[in-house]
Formats: C-alpha cells, structure tokens, sequence
C-alpha cells in the first residue's frame, strides 16, 4: 500500500497529480491520499493524517512543503512505515539551512530502520506492482530495463522518448539530492532482480 502525502484534491497540484498517476496506472495494491481536510481525491477517501489510515502503509510519498516534511515523514516512520520517497525540495539545494534539514531528515530515517529516496527528487515507477508515483504522463511499459536519474526532468524526458521507441522499464528512480538510496544501492538491487537485464544510469555525482 501508498500513503501520498499533501495529495490536493485541487487540480495542478503537485501530491494532487501524482496520486492520480498512481491510480491511472492500475496499481496493484490499495493507495490513500492524505491532505490536511482529509479531502477524498479523484474519487478516494482521503484522511487528513497518515495516522488515520486503516492499514500498515508500506510506502509513503511525500509531498509537502519543505518545512513540513520531517514531521510528516516522523508520523509516517511512527506508524511503521520503513520507505519513503520524498518529492519536495528546500533541502541540501538550497544552502546551509536545507542541507541541515536533509541531515535531520536522514537521521530520522535512519533511527527508524527505513530507507529513503530523495529529497528533491520526482518519484518511483516499479513495472512489477504496476506503480506509477512519478510526474510521468503515462505509465511505464514493462521491460527488462532499470533506469536511475539524478536529474528529474532528463529522466521523464528519456522515459517518454524510450517509451515511442518501444522500450520497456523494470523500474525507475528519480533520486534527486539521493541522501540515502543512490544509484550504488539501486545497482546491487537491480543485479539480483530477476526482471531487470540492463540498468541505465544519468549521473551528476557517482560515490
């Protein structure tokens, strides 16, 4: 199950549109939109905490304002959430305040046992659960492809190019300022998945 987080029911809107996404993709498990009136969006109930929620949400995706997203993401990890992936950006960025609160929201995760992609990044696609938590206009084709992008807007670009050429994706990651999850982690995870032949990566940074 997804929990998204700051899911608008408000058109335009950043956690309005991915939530949708990942409902047009035919996702194979159950998703809930959490915004602050715990409005229903496209038609789902929502709640207004991940707290409200009445299953063990396995992924959270956040997609809140900077300076809310370490207790967000705290609520999440309380509830026994262990992924997260963080959309919004205000972090390492843009500056020394950012970077520290990148540095907080790590640790938060790190205290929890949990993994975390992102911050400032545009989400995940897995072919395998038929998940689409991206801004991508459509869903990925399934094929034997991983792709890794450190940059967001490259990798929807290439995904829409690969996608009239008949291309098919395993999954892909957006992993933005990657304070946790980056393409070291997405490779080792890729060489033991049986659906994954080839990995693609654009990298601005290889550690």
């Amino acid at each position: 199950s997804v929990a998204v987080l700051g899911a608008s029911s408000r058109r335009g809107s950043i956690g309005g549109e991915l939530f949708r996404n990942i409902l047009q993709g035919d996702y194979a498990g159950a998703a809930y939109p959490v915004n602050r009136a715990g409005e229903p969006v496209a038609g789902v109930r929502g709640y207004a905490s991940i707290r409200d929620v009445p299953e063990q949400v396995d992924l959270t995706v956040v997609c809140v304002p900077g300076e809310l997203v370490l207790a967000q993401a705290r609520e999440a990890l309380e509830t026994g959430c262990r992924a997260l992936v963080v959309i919004s950006a205000g972090f390492a960025e843009v500056g020394r305040e950012g970077a520290a609160r990148q540095r907080e929201l790590l640790a938060l995760v790190r205290a929890h046992g949990a993994r975390l992609i992102g911050p400032n990044c545009l989400g995940i696609s897995s072919s395998a659960v038929r998940i689409n938590a991206t801004f991508a206009p459509r869903a990925l084709p399934p094929g034997p492809i991983g792709f890794s992008s450190q940059s967001g807007a490259l990798g929807l670009a290439l995904l829409e190019a690969a996608a009239n050429r008949g291309l098919g994706f395993s999954g892909f990651a957006s992993i933005g300022n990657k304070a946790d999850v980056s393409s070291n982690d997405l490779l080792e995870w890729w060489e033991d998945d049986d659906g994954t032949d080839l990995v693609l990566l654009y990298l601005e940074s290889f550690g």
